[in-house]
């Protein structure tokens, strides 16, 4: 099929373009861009592109499923819909799961369960440790010889010595290594970031030590195997500057941050906070914590200079019962692939804290790139993996609106701007 869109903002992070033009689709791909295209096949639908943003799809570095375990959090095929609706083309799938993703008969499984006709690629980590329990070293060979997209356990991993050795042997595999730096020492029973904010709801704080201290380790160790390592999480601002230390001094890192973390910080579970938010909302528990109001700004930063290289969405669905109980004993997580690109346009692009380019390459272009995969891209001759976003679209979330089974996130009936309208190419128009 052949579309044209006419006028429109096409934002193309490869090249670092922002430009209004003219697309030309066919066959899947992306035939040509330019000020004014008039010439094209008869059967060619032409839309009206004026106020609409096309990009290419975006990419997730990783998310929580519930299948295999508790499908009534969230099953592959939810999961698939929720990321094709938020305009998310690959979706890394951590081993979160019951049993958790540690063998090659587990991710076949689920390589085989996974919907293969939205058009959305669904890769899984494989554990790096047995049980996903940061114990005893896994069987990281055979967990890459059936496909795993990379390695890591989605949590923290305590023993230094467990970790050096896992670096030492998961390197030469050459898969990506995903790491959560945290002191569980030091974050012991806190709930969220240690401050006068958490003093003040008297509510058990954890330190920014225990990211940046794990950190620090974690670079070392990085330091001495030489090891490809991509550092999840990433919430206080201090681990923001370590990360550019290590980057400057030819430390090989990647590093991410989770969406919520850019928006929002602990200001949001006050009572007091500005933006009608529920005080004390379960869905503002996450792991990692959102930081104080510097950590926000300093993540911001990070993003926009490329110290931190990708966002992550870090979807992570419960059910109303699990979810709806008391801060502190609330699981940590929220969902997002659904809520992610209208809230990071309109809260960062809109007000000029970001460039809709540092946007777009961060949850598109760089997360491929953390992954080993090559990007999707808004080029000509390149198939068209791309998205069409109105950031002028306006939609409530509601549990029955959402495509996720699970409806734990602090925005639910907030009434938002912003909504993906059409997949293309490999994904089929709608």
């Amino acid at each position: 099929m052949s579309t044209l869109l006419k006028q429109v903002r096409a934002i193309n992070p490869i090249a670092q373009t922002d430009q209004i033009q003219d697309v030309w689709l066919d066959r899947g791909e992306i035939k040509a861009m330019g000020d004014s295209i008039d010439r094209y096949p008869p059967d060619t639908e032409v839309h009206d592109g004026q106020g609409l943003i096309v990009g290419p799809g975006l990419v997730d570095l990783y998310s929580q499923s519930g299948q295999p375990g508790f499908e009534e959090r969230e099953t592959l095929e939810s999961l698939v819909h929720a990321a094709r609706a938020g305009g998310f083309i690959r979706v890394g799938v951590l081993p979160t799961t019951d049993p958790p993703i540690d063998n090659p008969a587990t991710v076949s499984l689920l390589q085989g369960k996974t919907p293969q006709y939205l058009g959305v690629q669904l890769s899984f980590w494989g554990a790096l440790t047995q049980g996903a329990k940061g114990q005893q070293m896994n069987q990281l060979a055979e967990l890459a010889s059936v496909g795993v997209v990379g390695f890591s356990d989605g949590a923290a991993i305590a023993n230094l010595l467990l970790l050096r050795r896992l670096l030492e042997y998961a390197g030469p595999l050459g898969k990506p290594i995903a790491i959560w730096p945290l002191a569980v020492d030091l974050a012991a029973n806190g709930v969220m970031r240690e401050g006068h904010i958490s003093t003040r709801l008297g509510l058990p704080g954890i330190p920014a030590s225990a990211e940046t201290a794990a950190l620090a380790a974690l670079l070392e160790l990085v330091a001495q195997t030489r090891t490809r390592v991509h550092i999840m999480r990433v919430s206080t601002a201090r681990s923001v500057q370590l990360i550019q230390e290590a980057k400057e001094g030819g430390l090989p890192v990647s590093a991410s941050t989770s969406w919520m973390h850019l928006l929002l910080d602990t200001e949001a579970i006050s009572p007091h906070n500005q933006d009608g938010f529920i005080p004390y909302d379960p869905s503002f528990r996450l792991a990692a914590p959102l930081g104080n109001r510097e950590d926000r700004q300093g993540l911001i930063w990070g993003v926009s200079q490329g110290v931190i290289d990708a966002i992550a969405i870090d979807h992570t669905p419960y059910t109303y019962e699990e979810k709806t109980v008391g801060f502190e004993t609330a699981p940590a997580g929220a969902i997002g692939l659904e809520l992610a690109l209208p809230l990071l346009w309109q809260e960062l692009v809109a007000t000029g804290q970001l460039t809709a380019v540092q946007l777009w390459r961060s949850l598109s272009t760089h997360p491929a790139l953390c992954l080993n995969q090559t990007p999707p891209s808004l080029n000509i001759g390149q198939p068209a993996e791309l998205i069409l976003f109105d950031p002028q679209a306006s939609w409530t979330p509601e549990p029955n609106s959402l495509k996720s089974l699970a409806s734990n996130t602090p925005w639910l009936h907030h009434p938002l701007q912003g909504r993906v309208l059409r997949r293309f190419g490999v994904m089929a128009i709608e």
